[in-house]
């Protein structure tokens, strides 16, 4: 039965959120951002409710409970899914609701941090810890060494990869193929991490799927049955790992890793159209905002060309 043949009154949340990430115009950025709101809906208001019967006060509520401590960034993104889910959902021809259930929800002030560069010292920590499992090990040093996207590194499949040239084939943002580089760090982890695998997702989940949550043919590895990491348990596992090491105790992101990475080579001396030819970016212009060096860096570079320091 298509959307629009299902009576409004009856169109039940499940439909509606299968129906709304079910669209051709969502790129997979979107996509995952989009899912994590309507996963908490559902799991808040149960698959089967009606979505004409869900308020604006209870949206706002379950905002509340589930990101009311969470980044303004973090609460935008969700709002933001939202109210276009909304949009989408009251679009003439469907009609399923009537009410802006992000009404009572108001969007929160962001404060641009220009600081999100992880310092060196701690990256290095980071990737040298010995009590951090093969994956994530591997995953955080492939992310920082290549300065990808981390759903780009997620998304690698071990038939992608050049081991002898220290290179992974991706698709890139806009549905370009190109290539991510790494050093010599991930070189050395990769092997154990394919452990003997031929194809199939490089990073995989921890146990196999149910039968209910199989996931595509393409994010399934054919020699363990296990699906492919996803980016959210990554995300989650980095910021567990990763929480004594951040001043304010949330933990980082492994967007952080690219963007520590971009930032630390900026320091060193890259040029522009090196570190874009690293990264992938397409504009200058949307490269700057990973390129301010560090107070730190900038400490150390004057101190270095102080004609009056002391030298020992």
């Amino acid at each position: 039965m298509t959307a629009r043949a299902v009576p409004v009154a009856s169109v039940t949340l499940a439909e509606a959120a299968d129906a709304f990430l079910a669209r051709r115009d969502l790129d997979a950025d979107t996509l995952r951002s989009y899912g994590q709101t309507m996963r908490r809906l559902r799991r808040e208001f149960g698959d089967p409710a009606p979505l004409a019967q869900v308020t604006a006060e209870q949206t706002a509520t379950l905002f509340d409970h589930a990101w009311g401590d969470a980044a303004a960034r973090t609460w935008n993104r969700h709002r933001s899914a939202l109210r276009s889910f909304c949009a989408w959902a009251a679009a003439p021809g469907r009609g399923w609701i009537t009410t802006d259930l992000a009404a009572l929800i108001e969007r929160r002030p962001e404060i641009r941090d220009r600081t999100r560069a992880i310092d060196r010292h701690i990256i290095t920590a980071l990737l040298d810890r010995r009590d951090v499992p093969l994956r994530e090990k591997t995953l955080w040093r492939l992310a920082y060494e290549s300065a990808a996207r981390a759903d780009e590194v997620l998304a690698l499949n071990i038939e992608h990869l050049d081991l002898d040239n220290k290179r992974g084939r991706i698709l890139g943002k806009g549905g370009t193929t190109r290539w991510i580089h790494w050093q010599s760090g991930t070189t050395r982890l990769l092997p154990r991490l394919i452990n003997g695998r031929t194809s199939g997702p490089l990073f995989l989940a921890d146990r196999r799927p149910a039968p209910a949550r199989m996931p595509a043919d393409a994010d399934l590895c054919p020699h363990t049955g296990r699906g492919r990491l996803s980016y959210e348990r990554a995300e989650y596992l980095f910021k567990q790992s990763t929480k004594k090491h951040d001043r304010r105790k949330r933990g980082f992101t492994l967007h952080q890793l690219r963007h520590s990475r971009l930032t630390h080579l900026a320091e060193d001396g890259w040029s522009a159209p090196m570190l874009m030819g690293l990264s992938g970016h397409a504009n200058i212009r949307s490269l700057a905002i990973y390129t301010n060096v560090t107070a730190e860096a900038v400490g150390a570079a004057l101190a270095k060309q102080d004609p009056t320091r002391r030298h020992r």
